[in-house]
This record gives structure tokens, C-alpha cells and sequence, in this order.
């Protein structure tokens, strides 16, 4: 798949952390023992979970399918140490096509599995996240965005 829209979707760190606290409120009352972050996306939701729901075990699982904006084969790059349990959580940025959520929940198919973001194709494979996106939107995540100078609209 690869990115023909003009549609996008731009998210600021503050937003991405309220919407990941969201999700926290979401999970809490669930006893999760450790969770697993799929890289890199996963990574800070991940982080911003093991705060919020007091996990201190954290693993990661390394898969790539995307190059920029353009999605190929799924590849696990380095799997996680952690062993598929009812008390694990499966965290990522985005559920988008299903492809990676497919994956991943045949290798935890005992774990809960969360996003922060779903598209449609990939929604009905997450036990929670919080923002529905359009499939034909791209997400802009703040770690992928720099800050840079904006011309006044008088100046266009």
C-alpha cells in the first residue's frame, strides 16, 4: 500500500500523550503484568502506559512493513523475550490495514492487544484503542514532525 491521499492527520505530542491516557483509563482495573511494545511506533504509547497502569516489565517486539510511506512484507526483526499470557499487553501506535495486528495476535493470541489510533481494515483486531481514523488518512506522529517556520497567510 502506498500513501495516495492528500488526507492527513497531524498530532501533536500533547495530543498523543492525552489520547494515550485515555487509553490508560480505559485498562485500568485489568491486571497486566508486563507489556510488550511494537517497535518503534508501540514504543512511546508503551511507555506512556507502564506510567500510568504502574507495569515495570516492558519487552519489545521489532517488526518493520513500512518504508516511509510505503507498506511491504511484514518482517519480525527481533522478537520478544516475554511468553504470550492473559496478563500481557501488546501496545503499538496505529492499527492501519490489520497486517501487523494479524501477526501479532497469532503470535499472543492470549494477549490483549491496544492502539492509540485504528483504521477501519485493522480496528476489529485491537481489544481497545481510543481515535478512529479515516483508511485513507495518513497519520502524522509527532516523533516523525519537526517545528519549522510558518509564513504569515499574507505573505502566500
Amino acid at each position: 500500500m502506498s500513501l495516495t491521499t492528500n488526507k492527513m492527520f497531524y498530532v501533536s505530542w500533547e495530543a498523543f500523550h492525552r489520547a494515550t491516557k485515555e487509553l490508560a483509563q480505559q485498562l485500568l482495573g485489568q491486571d497486566f503484568s508486563a507489556i510488550v511494545a511494537v517497535s518503534r511506533g508501540g514504543l512511546v504509547p508503551a511507555a506512556i502506559l507502564a506510567r500510568e497502569l504502574n507495569i515495570r516489565v516492558i519487552d519489545s517486539i521489532c517488526v518493520a512493513s513500512y518504508e516511509h510511506d510505503k507498506q511491504g512484507s511484514l518482517r519480525i526483526l527481533k522478537d520478544a523475550s516475554l511468553q504470550d499470557n492473559a496478563k500481557l499487553l501488546i501496545v503499538d501506535d496505529l492499527v492501519d490495514t490489520g497486517e501487523t495486528a494479524r501477526a501479532l495476535r497469532e503470535h499472543f493470541p492470549q494477549a490483549c492487544f491496544v492502539t492509540v489510533y485504528a483504521k477501519p481494515q485493522g480496528k476489529p483486531l485491537v481489544d481497545h484503542y481510543v481515535t478512529d481514523i479515516e483508511q485513507d488518512t495518513w497519520i502524522q506522529l509527532p516523533w516523525d514532525m519537526e517545528l519549522a517556520y510558518s509564513k504569515p497567510l499574507a505573505e502566500h
